[in-house]
């Protein structure tokens, strides 16, 4: 059971970080849910950053799910290759695509459940996609998320279904899927990995992490 005053320090944590990010969008870049869809499976242990570069010639050659089923593995291997582990991700894209195709009219469907019952869809994925996507209230548990909900002491695991159980025990559904991208954009810019920047944090007073130094 979560305390109310561990709530209270969750909100004024995330209402910080609200105004230090007042424009937090995904990283990914995308213009349909497929395209994020896509996207996303390929961000897996891949920089956002060059995803969007692959992506960007890729979206181009393919624009439906059809397209991806019509080349062979080994040309989608290749157009997908700098984005690492390409032979999985390639049969991932493939099959999910392939259930698109037979099941949902090659839509992308709009519920969570269902996202996670296709193929290479984890939870994770299907935050994304329902969150940025179709406006389903969903927390996408990254990297980020991960370490930065451990340092600002909300949880003492790294298993993502914890820390989302945790996350949306904590949070109004209407601040889910922006809470991703506010972790996120902290990690990135000022809660560094191997330097954290605790000296220009503006949630350090309220941090156990920064409090133990």
């Amino acid at each position: 059971m979560i305390s109310a005053k561990e709530k209270d320090r969750a909100k004024k944590i995330f209402g910080l970080f609200k105004k230090e990010y007042p424009k937090v969008k995904p990283a990914l870049n995308f213009r349909s849910p497929f395209e994020l869809l896509i996207a996303t499976i390929l961000s897996a242990q891949c920089t956002d950053a060059r995803v969007n570069v692959v992506t960007e010639a890729l979206f181009k050659k393919y624009k439906s799910p059809q397209d991806y089923l019509k080349v062979t593995q080994e040309e989608l291997e290749r157009d997908i290759y700098s984005t690492g582990f390409y032979r999985q991700k390639t049969k991932s894209i493939r099959n999910c695509c392939s259930i698109l195709v037979e099941k949902y009219n090659s839509k992308v469907p709009a519920d969570f459940d269902t996202l996670t019952k296709l193929p290479g869809v984890g939870r994770k994925t299907a935050s994304v996609v329902a969150g940025n996507a179709f406006n389903i209230p969903a927390i996408a548990v990254d990297t980020h998320v991960i370490r930065l909900s451990n340092l600002l002491g909300f949880v003492n695991t790294k298993n993502p279904i914890e820390i989302e159980k945790v996350l949306k025990e904590l949070l109004p559904k209407k601040d889910w899927v922006n809470s991703s991208h506010w972790l996120a954009s902290h990690g990135r810019k000022v809660c560094i990995a191997r330097k954290p920047k605790c000296e220009i944090c503006v949630v350090a007073n309220l941090c156990p992490h920064f409090n133990r130094k």
